[in-house]
């Protein structure tokens, strides 16, 4: 049960729907769902009668309803495209009713091929093209992730950060649906394909080229996109250290945990009788915020600031809640919904509203009774995480917790002297320019590999090997019981 839902509201609205449902899902409930999503979002609640009657779900169908709604809402057969959501049961007066909160959506949804809007008298279906265009400009002005791409197409996106979506996916769910689509299938499901574009296909949206494309797609769409992770500890004028993310959404979720792995402690916690990570717990939620929120046609870039006393998360973003969040008046309204889902889908996020819910449940351990502002401001929104006490550095022996995940990738398969087509195809890779900025030139930094030609760094006969330190982080990386 949710011990948070205690009450309803007394009547239907524009966002409120009452549905009896004693131990079986109204034949009416999809229109509803597509309706919340296609105009403003709203709550329904089964087992109510219209009137307002609290009259309950029978306590054996209540799982089986629950689990009929997830699966039914991510088929694309009853609600196309599909969109995932979490039921919860609530018991009120004695009774348990099911609530479904359903966001307001980037995309166009139909059901049975139709597509239904919300007004104060219920769910209706749209006629005529003139309400399907004001429909769509009205999403894209509200939502920039659905912004065809027209200059690109899926050949042009990246294959191995399909694998790299597929892993993520099969960390959360061996048989998840989704693992037996191509990748074309994989955008079109996922909602990363609108309309026809100029080739006489589905176009490719913002969000797709944002979590498939090359460095150099994203930046012609959005030049000004970044995240800056940022140390101030010491220098709080400049920074101690910092990482500038311009890469694809997958490698940049990687890359900024990377960042916070470096210079925030993981204190030892149980959860009941398990070992949990705290810094996970609470930074996977943060940095899925930040990223599936963001406003990424805007050129303010999004910042993580680890200080001596507290983490800022902020970024770009367009006001809605005018207040700050809490778990207590948390209304699910996603910036970038399609992104939201997809992260959902690859276990980086739990559902949505799950950040603001988590950051509040574990940061009081990590930091010594400390509370989160989630902070919806004119200028974007930010969260600030307390730390109350003293924040040292993760002590791990080595220099493992300072390597990206990319570079720890490129140390395993280095053997000997090799090229860099050599390592690109061991390593499944294509786009040369993301190679060479986030693997090859950061593992040369970080003095882990080196020229075979120092005195000639562009010569067509360039190889690279393991230094010393290279070989130390080989072999920690193959004997994790050595680190």
């Amino acid at each position: 049960m949710d011990s948070r839902d205690k009450t309803v509201p007394s009547k239907e609205d524009l966002h409120t729907e009452f549905k009896e449902a004693k131990n079986e899902l109204p034949k009416d409930l999809f229109d509803t769902i597509c309706a919340f999503l296609n105009t403003d979002g709203g709550t329904v609640y089964l087992g109510i009668k219209d009137d307002g009657q609290i009259v309950g779900i029978d306590d054996d169908a209540v799982s089986d309803l629950k689990i009929d709604i997830a699966n039914l809402s991510n088929n694309d057969q009853k609600l196309n495209p599909p969109y995932l959501l979490f039921p919860k049961s609530v018991e009120i007066e004695g009774k348990t009713i099911i609530r479904l909160d359903v966001p307001l959506s980037s995309q166009v949804h139909q059901h049975k091929g139709n597509i239904y809007l919300r007004s104060e008298d219920g769910d209706y279906r749209i006629s005529g093209q003139h309400q399907l265009a004001g429909l769509l400009n009205r999403k894209l002005g509200i939502f920039s992730e659905q912004m065809p791409v027209e200059q690109f197409g899926p050949e042009d996106l990246q294959a191995e950060l399909f694998e790299k979506a597929r892993s993520f996916m099969r960390r959360r769910n061996q048989n998840h649906p989704w693992l037996e689509l191509n990748d074309t299938e994989l955008l079109s499901r996922s909602g990363l394909l609108v309309g026809n574009g100029g080739r006489g296909t589905p176009a490719l949206t913002l969000a797709a080229v944002l979590l498939f494309g090359s460095d150099t797609a994203i930046r012609q769409i959005v030049p000004g996109y970044k995240f800056d992770c940022l140390l101030r500890r010491n220098n709080t004028e400049r920074y101690d250290d910092r990482l500038t993310i311009r890469t694809n959404l997958l490698d940049a979720y990687e890359q900024m945990m990377g960042f916070v792995e470096k210079h925030l402690n993981d204190p030892f916690y149980l959860e009941g009788d398990v070992s949990i990570s705290l810094r996970e717990r609470i930074f996977r939620e943060a940095i899925s915020n930040i990223i599936a929120h963001r406003e990424y046609r805007d050129a303010t870039p999004a910042r993580l600031i680890i200080y001596k006393d507290r983490v800022v998360l902020d970024n770009p973003s367009i006001q809605y809640f005018h207040r700050p969040l809490t778990p207590d008046n948390l209304k699910s309204h996603p910036k970038n919904p399609t992104l939201c889902q997809f992260l959902i889908q690859l276990g980086l996020f739990d559902e949505l509203g799950s950040g603001v819910i988590n950051i509040h449940k574990y940061l009081p351990h990590y930091a010594n009774g400390a509370q989160p502002e989630f902070l919806d401001l004119p200028e974007g929104f930010q969260l600030v995480l307390p730390l109350k006490e003293k924040v040292t550095p993760q002590v791990t022996p080595q220099v493992t917790p300072q390597v990206t995940p990319q570079v720890k990738d490129l140390i395993r398969v280095l053997n000997g002297e090799m090229s860099r087509v050599q390592i690109m195809e061991k390593m499944k890779l294509k786009d040369r320019e993301h190679f060479r900025e986030n693997y090859l030139q950061e593992a040369i930094r970080k003095d882990l590999i080196q020229y075979t030609i120092p005195e000639k760094p562009n010569s067509r006969l360039q190889k690279y090997r393991l230094t010393e330190k290279g070989k130390t982080l080989q072999n920690m990386l193959s004997n994790p019981s050595r680190r």
